[in-house]
């Protein structure tokens, strides 16, 4: 009895593979970016900058640390960057790196462009390089990962000590 059914139920169960009912499709939806990164439109020097930098996102925190592997601290970050990107040797501190540069408006900002920060309660204690975008990349010590700040969040935007720009094109 079983050898007989066993035909019935095969066809049964193609018959059930075999819908003619068309399967409901999901729009498709774009890949999510966050959109201000996509609007940054970077030429020249400021280009090799920007690349360097965002390749070292998600890089470990280390205080003192100048080099992808050990750790990265805010100006060890921003030394690495100068250094690969353009072959330019900053100096190590972030006050010190703000004294090499020359001072630029803070609507004057273009990606590649210092930006510095008070937070240890001193001049220029942190140091980040502009996006675009009012985004800039830095080496934070909280968390403990290379990242993207938008300088309007409620911690940087009362900290921002000034903008600093070694970049010639401007």
């Amino acid at each position: 009895m079983f050898k007989s059914l066993l035909p019935l139920v095969l066809l049964l169960i193609l018959a059930g593979c075999m819908s003619t009912k068309p399967i409901p499709s999901k729009p498709s939806k774009p890949i999510p970016t966050k959109p201000s990164l996509s609007k940054i439109q970077v030429e020249g020097d400021a280009r090799e900058v920007i690349m360097v930098a965002l390749g070292l996102l998600d890089t470990g925190y280390q205080f003192g640390g100048n080099n992808p592997e050990a750790g990265l601290d805010c100006s060890g970050l921003v030394k690495y960057v100068y250094k690969n990107a353009l072959q330019v040797e900053l100096p190590r501190s972030a006050a010190e790196m703000a004294q090499a540069t020359h001072p630029v408006e803070k609507d004057q900002l273009k990606p590649g462009d210092l930006v510095f920060f008070n937070t240890l309660g001193r001049p220029f204690s942190h140091v980040g390089i502009y996006l675009g975008d009012g985004n800039f990349i830095h080496a934070p010590s909280s968390k403990g990962k290379v990242r993207i700040e938008s300088m309007n969040n409620s911690y940087f935007a009362p900290r921002f000590e000034g903008a600093r720009s070694l970049l010639v094109s401007r």
